[in-house]
């Protein structure tokens, strides 16, 4: 017998303008958790929709036990013994927890003696059962939209599980959960490693890497770089090999200095009673406000209902001393203020659309000959300066947005609300689920449009973060605002301590 559970070899897989692997390889160790790191593009993604069958490779090896396999599609995997988990949830809401879990493979009786039926019963049985052995608490016939993100994730997890899989890829199975949750899928990990599972795992949180992990590969630019034991890594060398250069600061210099106020927001209050109440804040031309907050502070709800998105009962917004009527997105878009949403594929990429298409949709009114006809040349150029001024990488500006990775879709819609030119920009977690090189290059663009004059309010759960590039930083918890931070000033303690004030 092997050593390894699954090996791959020699990979290469390529696509249009784009080589995404070139020659990886990868080994697992059976009930060992191995780490696959890189970039954003570096073909974390590709290599492991090419173990589980989602795409075909172009050259390279699969072995099972030292045996050659091939794998032919999705449902071909999960009968070798191995699931996975998406970074992009696709369940379908409107059906059970139990049906979504079981979906494709539901367990079967004969009506009538001969008509094959779905035994009900034994898959919500099987389910309850399952859910019980993952410690997760869901009723199964519990509907799956009615679930938040975090608990569709672990509806995901636990129908992957249920697969009695040998091996499981996990693709950034943090990046919705809360802090419990999270160690509720350690407990999880945990399990499935006791019963001999090989759990690919990936993540661009180092914390978590350094933690729960065996072995650890490292890939870059669809290249392997090379393969180490966890314990012999630290986070300084991890990004190293990620990046390929020294990465001696994770923000850049700031050299913005903010002026005068020139937006105000004063008892903004939700029309949820549970939501945001009495919200007051001032921001600075040219200033970062950043916005802190455990889970459930009402942050983003905050931002949507500034941005029209969500009503409120009470509350005015000024801008320059007038005040401003904000009913719905538009108007806020139409008086120069834009909002990067927290959920980059369900509501801010459009991904059957191209690059262009992406950066060029909110501003086409601008590009209009007669009123009616787009002056596609005037389009082009915007697309291209963009393109240029984000350094998105990108094989042309009609690929269709969803081939990019993570980072360059997020420099995309930086891109497309610039194109507005607007004076106050909200940006609701802006670099999350990308990687460290990419994360900088975020924040450079940030840094730089402060720099410029915009005004910018920055949610963000990850502390270092906030107090790493904000001015300010406004701290919410349960709906209200519970304290301001001078960003000089500003430490994990005395964040947390305005965090957890409820009232």
């Amino acid at each position: 017998m092997s050593e390894y559970v699954l090996e791959m070899s020699g990979v290469c897989k390529s696509f249009p303008g784009v080589k995404a692997l070139d020659q990886v390889q990868l080994k697992l160790r059976p009930g060992k958790v191995h780490a696959l790191m890189g970039e954003n593009g570096a073909g974390k993604s590709t290599l492991m929709k090419c173990m589980f069958g989602i795409y075909k490779m172009d050259a390279g090896q699969i072995l099972m036990d030292g045996k050659p396999v091939t794998i032919t599609d999705p449902m071909d995997a999960l009968k070798k013994g191995i699931a996975m988990v998406h970074q992009e949830l696709q369940p379908i809401p409107a059906r059970t927890v139990g049906e979504n879990i079981f979906l494709g493979r539901y367990p079967m009786k004969k009506a009538l003696g001969f008509i094959p039926v779905i035994d009900h019963k034994k898959m919500y049985d099987d389910t309850a059962e399952l859910l019980k052995r993952v410690r997760m608490s869901f009723d199964p016939k519990q509907k799956v939209g009615e679930l938040s993100v975090s608990q569709m994730q672990s509806v995901e997890i636990a129908k992957a599980v249920s697969a009695n899989c040998r091996v499981l890829i996990l693709d950034e199975p943090t990046s919705s959960l809360t802090a419990n949750e999270v160690e509720a899928l350690f407990r999880i990990i945990g399990d499935l490693k006791a019963e001999n599972v090989a759990i690919v795992y990936i993540s661009h949180k180092m914390d978590e890497i350094l933690r729960i992990s065996d072995d650890v590969t490292i890939m870059r630019d669809g290249r392997y770089i090379g393969t180490w034991e966890a314990k012999e890594l630290t986070t300084d060398q991890i990004i190293r090999q990620m990046v390929g250069r020294e990465l001696t600061n994770l923000y850049p210099s700031k050299s913005n200095k903010p002026g005068e106020i020139v937006f105000e927001v004063k008892d903004f209050t939700s029309i949820n009673p549970r939501s945001f109440r009495d919200v007051s804040f001032q921001l600075r031309k040219g200033e970062i406000l950043g916005v802190g907050g455990l889970v459930g502070a009402q942050r983003t709800e905050l931002m949507e209902g500034i941005f029209g998105i969500r009503s409120h009962i009470k509350g005015q917004v000024f801008y320059k001393g007038k005040e401003l009527h904000i009913n719905r997105p538009k108007d806020a878009i139409d008086q120069g203020i834009a909002m990067l949403t927290e959920d980059r594929r369900g509501s801010g990429i459009m991904g059957v659309l191209s690059v262009a298409d992406n950066i060029s949709i909110s501003s086409l009114n601008k590009y209009l000959d007669y009123g009616c006809f787009i002056n596609g040349k005037k389009v082009e150029q915007l697309v291209q300066d963009n393109v240029q001024k984000m350094n998105i990488k990108t094989p042309s500006s009609k690929t269709q947005i969803k081939s990019l990775s993570g980072g360059n879709q997020q420099k995309v819609l930086v891109g497309r609300w610039l194109a507005n030119n607007p004076d106050v920009l909200i940006l609701d977690e802006p670099t999350r689920g990308i990687d460290v090189g990419a994360k900088y290059e975020i924040y450079c663009i940030i840094a730089d449009l402060a720099k410029e004059g915009k005004s910018i309010i920055m949610i963000s759960s990850e502390m270092s973060e906030l107090i790493g590039m904000s001015d300010r930083i406004m701290v919410m918890c349960n709906g209200r605002v519970t304290g301001f931070v001078d960003g000089q000033e500003a430490t994990q303690e005395n964040i947390m301590a305005y965090a957890t004030q409820f009232n």
